[in-house]
């Protein structure tokens, strides 16, 4: 009951016809149950059970859920979503995303729902940030509270694209900032943390610690695609 509408229009992901955003082909192909996965970072796992690498350096956030890997078509898709000034896919993503995390009976509930914050410059250049889009869609799905203000980017960041782990993590070093309106309405909640994509963790991760540093009591990431290991 999630899909939006019922006039027939071009599904998203291959333009047949359809009565909703995704046709039924594509539905049962690319929006069914996708491979198990590690419940801290999202990447896949043999029966869905934390991997090696959580267990050895959890993240500082407790769950993460994805739709589906970065790969064809949602690859296509996100980038006509965040570059190509189409952020009316935004319902048609998330309630796609909000279907997976009905799936989740594990989930901690969340009391905000906050977006993965761009800089000043980068929304002025973009003209809408991605992710609050998505965030205040899946707030509504998931009946909590959304907020675009709480979590802020202090300054421009190199563009991440093909940058190692140590250099996004150098990029990120204290541009992740949450103000005093933010501090006192987040003090003691469990938060989810909402961007398009999660590559490397280190941007999730960076937004993640300056949450907890005010106050807040857990914090669970949202994405709508998650970038395979190298090789996979």
């Amino acid at each position: 009951g999630r899909w939006l509408g019922r006039l027939p229009r071009p599904c998203v992901l291959c333009s047949q016809w359809c009565d909703a955003g995704f046709c039924s082909d594509c539905r049962q192909r690319f929006l069914a149950d996708g491979p198990p996965r590690c419940p801290r970072c999202a990447l896949p796992s043999p029966a869905g059970q934390p991997c090696g690498a959580c267990l050895r350096h959890p993240p500082p956030y407790t769950h993460c859920t994805t739709l589906a890997d970065y790969a064809f078509p949602w690859d296509r898709l996100i980038t006509r979503f965040k570059f190509r000034q189409q952020p009316e896919l935004a319902g048609l993503l998330a309630a796609a995303l909000a279907d997976v995390l009905d799936r989740q009976p594990l989930l901690p509930q969340a009391q905000w729902v906050l977006p993965v914050p761009l800089s000043p410059a980068r929304l002025a250049e973009r003209g809408y940030n991605q992710a609050w889009e998505l965030a205040r869609r899946l707030g509504a799905h998931q009946h909590c509270g959304a907020r675009p203000g709480w979590l802020l980017r202090l300054r421009d960041t190199p563009h991440q694209v093909g940058l190692g782990r140590q250099a996004r993590e150098a990029n990120l070093r204290d541009a992740m900032w949450v103000p005093p309106e933010g501090r006192r309405a987040l003090a003691g909640c469990q938060l989810a943390l909402v961007d398009d994509v999660m590559t490397t963790g280190v941007t999730a991760a960076a937004a993640t610690q300056a949450l907890l540093a005010a106050g807040a009591a857990g914090v669970q990431v949202w994405v709508l695609a998650r970038t395979p290991p190298p090789g996979d």
